[in-house]
């Protein structure tokens, strides 16, 4: 199967999974979270990496040690044989059978099934390229990052077939750059915090496609405090309004939504007529 990231959107709205599908005893950055994902319509899961002290790639979102294994370490500290004994810990704090991934693992498991975008690529971008390609999945991976001419030069040197969207806040000043760079730029993540920013509004969205870009926006929350989408947001959505948090969003020609709610997500876009393009 190819995978083309400008044909899906065309079809339909691409939905991202944050992490997986957390819950119960199933925690996030796990296998059966991606699966579960998977299952309630998410064409892409978002997955967080991270390094041994050894070079073993892993799945963990870095610095979360504590939050997600009840660990008080780095894994970055700790060779691979050590990272392989913890457990992730569950919502009540209770030790899980889930170890962390090897980022190979993962690989394999998703082979051939869904879109995979890889955070925190800047942080080891030549080992998590060689592993892309050993797999053979360049088609199925997406990497962003905020704009840096560190990251940019690695892409363009070492990977520059590898979809790059740069992550923007409030404004995208550095589009005409990116177009004459050596690097697959498929498009870009806005944030805003207000309803009227440029990077909201249909005339931006409509610059990016007519330049063949997508536009990817989050619904998820990090931290209530940190607008991402002007407060349309999956919190918005569940506990007070669909319409004014996925809706707005859905309303909107966006490309891309990354949520931490697929399968709701999925089912309120196709039964409001917003799904399909």
């Amino acid at each position: 199967m190819k995978f083309d990231l400008r044909e899906t959107a065309r079809e339909h709205t691409i939905i991202v999974a944050h992490r997986g599908i957390a819950g119960g005893n199933i925690p996030c950055n796990t296998i059966p979270s991606y699966n579960t994902a998977l299952l309630q319509g998410a064409d892409m899961i978002e997955t967080d990496l991270n390094c041994t002290a050894d070079g073993k790639l892993v799945i963990l979102h870095p610095g979360m040690e504590k939050v997600h294994l009840n660990y008080d370490g780095s894994i970055t500290d700790m060779p691979w044989e050590e990272v392989k004994k913890l457990r992730y810990h569950n919502f009540d704090g209770t030790p899980t059978q889930f170890g962390l991934i090897p980022f190979d693992d993962l690989l394999e498991a998703f082979k051939g099934r869904c879109y995979i975008n890889i955070d925190k690529f800047w942080s080891n971008p030549e080992a998590i390229y060689r592993a892309v390609k050993r797999h053979d999945m360049l088609d199925q991976i997406l990497v962003k990052s905020h704009v840096a001419d560190e990251v940019l030069d690695v892409l363009e040197e070492v990977a520059p077939e590898l979809a790059f969207m740069p992550i923007v806040k409030e404004a995208h000043p550095h589009h005409e750059a990116l177009m004459g760079r050596n690097i697959n730029y498929v498009g870009v993540e806005v944030l805003f915090r207000t309803d009227d920013n440029e990077l909201a509004g249909a005339e931006f969205a409509e610059k990016m496609h007519r330049d063949g870009k997508l536009v990817w926006v989050n619904s998820i929350v990090y931290n209530y405090r940190d607008v991402l989408a002007g407060g349309h947001s999956d919190d918005t959505a569940l506990s007070s309004s669909m319409e004014d948090g996925w809706g707005w969003i859905g309303d909107r020609p966006f490309d891309v939504i990354q949520t931490d709610w697929p399968g709701m997500l999925v089912d309120f876009l196709k039964k409001t007529g917003r799904y399909y393009k």
